[in-house]
């Protein structure tokens, strides 16, 4: 008989109760004098078919009334001794076991696809038992995942894991966790103060619940309730390290993104017993004066080049061109445990301070990095170009070089300028002028392929021996760069192409065209700059460099460059090919840096494999097992790139946060890098950070989001406020825990024309938001009296 809650309970019936039989065990009778040994509760909980509890026990050991009280003591005192664990729901079993159905979360996949899981809930001192997901329990894929909370049916398993699971019903996604703070709290309790933010307020954290993490340390904690109302709950799980200022900044984004920051340490064993590959097998190619070009503070130096005219009369002003690439595959071999953590990583992660590698340093620093005058083991591609930089063949190998030189870009620039007199002078016309060369006719085929030319400016933050920021510059783009980049492309396109003509699997880098209604607003946009963009045809790159090319050194060119970008779909890695639309290219792969990238180190074994190249093709090649899963490999190092690239932004936000913290009310220029209804977000000048102005502080007005213009606009007064505008405003707080700026506009905006009030009246009657709420979604009401209203900080 139901009840609701609050009610009384029902009413006993009159009928007999029916004895339950106790479920089989070996239990043996205790008479009603004697309580039973620990060994015999042990061994019932050992023969028990299912998870007894207090009740069961006490059912089969005969046990009523007062001895009861005697039973629980028992029980607490084996609890206390660690013979016994007790689950969430009274329920009694032994050290490390699970019952046979149980809540468990899937948290990873192995190097077999197969996916891993750990308890729910696990509060044992004692790392939680391994249980893999059997192939029976996830027949569909696609229903459940990394991430979820399953109830499955718990076996004992025989080999590698400890408990086999079948998954009975999918229970939505696992335990969400947070990453904050810790701060003293009111009273007995803690709180965590969120580094998210888009997190609302404190968590409390109870006394018993703070584990050994310390005041104003790094923390993650597991969310125990979220309501809207009252103090939200949360548990330590994990201490993370003190927050001590600039050196914690980075930690907070890579274990907020999840990244995993230490090595298993069987891969670790791996690494520091891999010994130097010799050349026995391979292409001699030392005496080819191979040079690395890369930035000034680089890491790993994964790719070396080198360019000279070629003799053949056949090609005049031709070129002769080599890729060498570090040969990672003949250190990282498949299903081992370094080739286990790289494809749980899927690429390495570049913070300001601290790089988080995909390979552990003895590989990525050391063995594989190609150090000057050092012999390296390489994957090679050599090119013959003729004088438009069309490629005529092209050739891959497995080599053994030396590289001639390490030299940053401003080195090789300087030498290629006649201004260098370091290391990178005496190579100035024997190796540097060839490679410009080469580059000069790469540009012409370039020129003529018409990939997208959106050249956004880049900002690095210089770091000072505390940690901190010691200035913020923008990074010049030297023609070593491009150099680079030329060459790393058409060795990547080489690496797609031959793959492909050898019907082996690719891992292609794939960039769709933009979708049909982003082209639609993106047309809708620059006809309010009287641009146009043709319309009922296939978009091509060239449309839009065109675009570009029109509204370079305007007042608009900003807006335009932003906008055309945020158009652009997301580049990803994918075994279907469909092409990649930003470089305006059928087919490619990324090849080029496989110390960094797991994309790449895949296309080296299928390299490896379908060309046979020696020495040990059959055990560096790619498998027909990783062949089977590169659909769920590449979607996997698609989120984990995504993954970095969120970490990265995170860092680059704490970081602007810190520096300017001490700024609070200083004046900045800036640009509008966002319009929403809630406000315009900007860009400062100087250091390239972004905050929020909330429309609140906006002037007394009305103001009406325009989407097509990418505006706010003020229904009484008509000002304007427009993607990519320049503005002036001041720094009125600065949260950097979270990365969150606030500003207050003093200059910038204008008055709307006739034209663009009415377009703006036009897009809020096809809006359903249309109306006059304040603050509702049509739009957002600035207060009327001088005295302007704050929001608090950037959420």
């Amino acid at each position: 008989m139901a009840r609701t809650p609050g009610t009384s309970k029902p009413p006993r019936t009159s009928q007999p109760k029916k004895k339950r039989p106790a479920k089989r065990g070996k239990a043996k009778a205790a008479s009603d004098k004697f309580l039973p040994t620990r060994e015999q509760v042990l061994e019932f909980i050992a023969t028990y078919q299912g998870t007894p509890g207090k009740r069961e026990i006490a059912r089969a050991f005969r046990i009523q009334g007062p001895q009861r009280v005697a039973l629980k003591g028992l029980l607490r005192s084996m609890e206390e001794e660690g013979l016994l664990e007790r689950a969430d729901n009274k329920k009694f079993t032994r050290p490390g076991e699970l019952p046979p159905v149980g809540v468990i979360d899937i948290t990873d996949r192995d190097a077999d696809g197969e996916l891993l899981a750990t308890p729910a809930n696990w509060k044992s001192d004692a790392p939680p038992p391994t249980i893999v997901l059997a192939p029976a329990g996830h027949k569909d894929p696609a229903t459940f995942g990394v991430g979820d909370r399953v109830l499955a049916r718990l076996n004992k398993a025989t080999e590698d894991f400890d408990y086999e699971a079948r998954v009975i019903k999918k229970l939505g996604i696992g335990a969400k966790s947070v990453i904050g703070v810790l701060r003293a709290g009111p009273g007995k309790d803690w709180t965590l103060d969120p580094v998210d933010k888009r997190e609302r307020g404190d968590y409390r954290i109870a006394a018993s619940d703070v584990g050994d993490v310390r005041v104003d340390e790094l923390a993650e904690a597991e969310v125990l309730s979220a309501s809207r109302y009252g103090p939200r709950a949360a548990r330590i799980i994990k201490a993370l390290g003190p927050m001590d200022g600039a050196h914690a900044i980075s930690l907070i984004a890579v274990h907020e993104q999840g990244i995993p920051v230490e090595f298993d340490p069987a891969a670790l064993a791996e690494a520091q017993a891999a010994k130097p590959v010799t050349a026995r097998g391979r292409t001699d190619i030392r005496d080819i004066p191979l040079i690395t070009i890369d930035p000034a503070d680089a890491r790993d130096y994964d790719d070396a080049v080198w360019a000279a005219p070629d003799d053949d009369p056949k090609n005049p002003g031709g070129f002769q061109v080599i890729v060498a690439i570090a040969d990672v595959a003949g250190y990282v071999r498949p299903g081992s445990a370094l080739d286990r953590d790289a494809q749980k990583r899927g690429n390495s992660a570049y913070f300001p301070d601290r790089v988080i590698p995909m390979l552990p340093e003895r590989i990525s620093n050391d063995l594989c990095s190609l150090v000057g005058n050092e012999d390296r083991p390489c994957l090679a591609v050599q090119m013959v170009l003729d004088k438009d930089g069309n490629r005529k063949t092209h050739t891959f190998m497995r080599a053994i070089m030396r590289s001639a030189a390490r030299l940053s870009y401003q080195q090789a620039q300087a030498a290629h300028d006649g201004l260098e007199s370091g290391p990178a002078a005496p190579l100035a016309e024997t190796v540097i002028k060839p490679l410009y060369d080469a580059y000069a006719a790469l540009t012409k085929a370039r020129s003529k392929r018409q990939p997208l030319d959106l050249d956004l400016p880049e900002r690095k933050i210089e770091l000072g021996s505390d940690g901190r920021i010691s200035g913020i510059r923008e990074v010049e783009r030297l023609d070593s760069m491009r150099l680079i980049e030329a060459f790393m492309i058409e060795a990547n396109v080489c690496a797609a192409e031959t793959l492909e003509s050898k019907k082996a699997p690719v891992v292609y880098r794939i960039h769709d065209a933009p979708a049909p209604e982003k082209v639609t607003a993106l047309a809708e946009f620059l006809q309010t700059l009287d641009m146009t963009l043709p319309r009922g045809t296939v978009m091509k790159p060239g449309h839009l460099n065109r675009i570009l090319k029109n509204a370079a050194g305007s007042e608009q060119s900003d807006m335009v460059s932003e906008v055309v970008l945020r158009s652009m779909a997301q580049a990803e890695y994918n075994p279907d090919n469909i092409g990649h639309f930003g470089l305006n290219l059928q087919r490619y792969a990324h090849f080029t840096s496989p110390i960094r990238r797991y994309a790449d180190l895949l296309v080296h074994r299928s390299l490896i494999r379908a060309l046979d190249l020696s020495p040990n093709a059959a055990k560096d090649g790619l498998t027909p097992d990783e062949a089977d899963r590169l659909p769920e490999i590449s979607q996997h190092i698609s989120s984990t790139e995504r993954r970095a690239m969120a970490a990265e932004r995170a860092s680059n936000d704490r970081y602007l946060a810190h520096y300017l913290a001490d700024k609070v009310g200083s004046e900045f220029a800036a640009r509008i890098s966002g319009v929403t209804r809630f406000g315009l977000f900007v860009r400062l000048s100087e250091t390239g950070a972004d905050g929020l102005i909330p429309v609140a502080s906006l002037n007394g007005d009305y103001f009406h989001h325009s989407e097509t213009m990418h505006a706010l606009i003020g229904e009484r007064t008509g000002m304007m406020f427009r993607l990519g505008e320049p503005v002036t405003v001041r720094l009125e707080e600065v949260a950097p825990l979270k990365g969150g700026l606030r500003f207050e506009l003093l200059e910038g905006g204008r008055k709307a024309d006739a034209a663009e009030i009415k377009r703006a009246r036009r897009d809020r009657a096809g809006s359903r938001d249309a109306g006059r709420n304040k603050g509702g979604p049509r739009g957002r009401q600035a207060p009327r009296s001088g005295k302007r209203k704050t929001s608090g900080r950037r959420k």
